[in-house]
């Protein structure tokens, strides 16, 4: 089983200093993956504050200057089955895990409705529909579940519920069923306003070495992930995404994954927000023994994150997946 994190590295050869990269960078030059690569390995003070000066400069031109905006979402986890096997993993469920906690293989709409309104009651404007990729081609559960119920497929099903959310309640539906083709997402964008899928990283080795994270896990195939937001961009969806980490990938897999993002939406412009998720060992998984991302790493990331994207892109820190303790709270 692989750590959480990379083996350490030395920081790429230098070209002009970190201090003339970074004035070209606020002068509004983009970083490519070499740059990227030796900023993430830049001190963290340095590129703290540039990043904070660069994010400060896009919330004044949004006419919002130091003001966080988020929108509520209520959480709805349609199912928790899912073909994919990552180490990292504490979502999903086996049918045998579920047939212990007497739930069945999807949430039916009369629950959904319920969750969903109580959310409303709360002051949520949006649904967030969470589920396992594909899991009726691994989980012959699944599959029943759809047939007995009519749905031909989990996107199917997805589209359903979507329809019916906004119906009956108003809300908008932000829909993150993982990998989709073409037709499927072209399903979806009627009643999904916006979608979202992490790529999590490049790194074809964490997918293609037995022991890596992502063996063994079709959906997790780099290139494929790439073309699922690229197709999305194609669509004109408005589509979150994100990087992974601290899930045993290198800092020159970070920058890559960060340019790959960028230059997607550079193509199409669709992408509305980039998450930086730090890895956090959980129970009941395979790297629940593996150390959580270095904490200084995470904090590089998310800082080159912003000198890659600029000022007017939204870089999301995930609150839920960082302690108090860890921010020095």
């Amino acid at each position: 089983m692989s750590t959480g994190s990379a083996a350490p590295q030395a920081a790429p050869a230098r070209g002009d200093s970190i201090d003339d990269l970074l004035a070209r960078v606020r002068d509004g030059h983009r970083p490519d993956v070499d740059e990227t690569e030796r900023l993430l390995h830049a001190p963290l003070e340095v590129v703290s504050r540039d990043a904070a000066a660069l994010r400060d400069e896009g919330l004044e031109r949004a006419g919002r200057p130091r003001v966080i905006t988020y929108s509520r979402k209520v959480f709805v986890p349609l199912t928790t089955l899912c073909r994919d096997r990552c180490h990292y993993c504490i979502f999903v469920d086996t049918p045998g895990q579920l047939a212990l906690l007497r739930k069945p293989a999807y949430m039916s709409p009369e629950q959904v409705l319920t969750v969903v309104r109580q959310g409303q009651a709360l002051g949520c404007k949006e649904a967030l529909l969470t589920l396992g990729d594909r899991p009726e081609e691994r989980w012959p559960e699944a599959r029943a579940w759809l047939d007995e119920h009519g749905f031909a497929s989990t996107i199917d099903y997805v589209a359903h519920i979507a329809r019916l959310i906004t119906a009956e309640t108003g809300m908008l539906v932000h829909a993150n069923p993982g990998v989709m083709h073409p037709a499927e997402l072209a399903t979806l964008r009627p009643v999904s306003p916006s979608m979202g899928m992490m790529l999590e990283t490049t790194s074809r080795r964490l997918y293609e070495e037995p022991g890596q994270v992502h063996f063994g896990s079709p959906d997790k195939d780099p290139d494929l992930r790439l073309r699922v937001i690229d197709d999305a961009g194609a669509a004109g969806i408005p589509f979150t995404t994100g990087i992974l980490v601290g899930i045993g990938e290198t800092v020159r897999d970070r920058a890559e994954s960060l340019i790959a993002l960028r230059d997607l939406d550079d193509r199409h412009g669709h992408v509305q927000e980039v998450i930086v998720q730090n890895f956090r060992a959980k129970p009941r998984t395979a790297m629940q023994g593996a150390p959580d991302a270095d904490m200084h790493e995470y904090l590089a990331t998310v800082a080159v994150a912003r000198l890659v994207f600029g000022p007017d892109m939204r870089i999301q820190v995930p609150p839920t997946s960082s302690t108090r303790a860890s921010w020095g709270c």
